[in-house]
């Protein structure tokens, strides 16, 4: 009897372990191809700063911050960068001239529209060696593990505070 739990307690590990590879893996994949697909130098800070951006311009710099869970002192520093680099522009607000609100210019919209693009085509590629249901259900185990992985990092980030 023993054994056998010994035998599952090792079968467990080489799964653990297999599923840590596969997920290791994948995201050197991803952010070899995203460096590739990015010949204008934009950071992953960066990247994600614009496209929060186009999810729910204009936004305040402390509410980038927060959907990203960057401090201010860093979102100051990336939207500087952004905005010398034209991909983004700043707007005093209508009820108060003190708030800046920040918002996507035409280079940050191409950009990301080419972004886009490449993100398009490697989900074909992706779904060319699946079936429709294994979309579906990598599709769902996707956003699941998205949503922990972001849980987690509110968490965290409300902890530090």
């Amino acid at each position: 009897m023993n054994e056998r739990k010994a035998g599952d307690a090792d079968q467990v590990i080489s799964i653990n372990r297999q599923f840590e590879e596969a997920l290791g893996n994948l995201q050197c994949v991803l952010m070899a191809r995203r460096t590739l697909m990015n010949p204008e130098g934009i950071n992953w800070p960066q990247y994600d700063t614009l496209d929060i951006l186009r999810q729910f311009q204009p936004m305040t710099p402390s509410a980038i911050g927060e959907k990203l869970g960057f401090a201010r002192s860093k979102m100051s520093k990336i939207l500087r960068t952004l905005k010398d680099e034209q991909f983004v522009e700043q707007v005093s607000g209508e009820s108060d001239k003190r708030e800046m609100l920040t918002r996507l210019t035409e280079k940050g919209f191409n950009f990301l529209n080419a972004a886009e693009s490449s993100r398009s085509l490697m989900a074909e590629q992706v779904a060319s060696c699946m079936s429709p249901g294994e979309v579906a259900i990598f599709t769902e185990l996707c956003s699941k593990a998205a949503n922990v992985l972001y849980d987690n990092i509110k968490s965290r980030l409300e902890d530090d505070k």
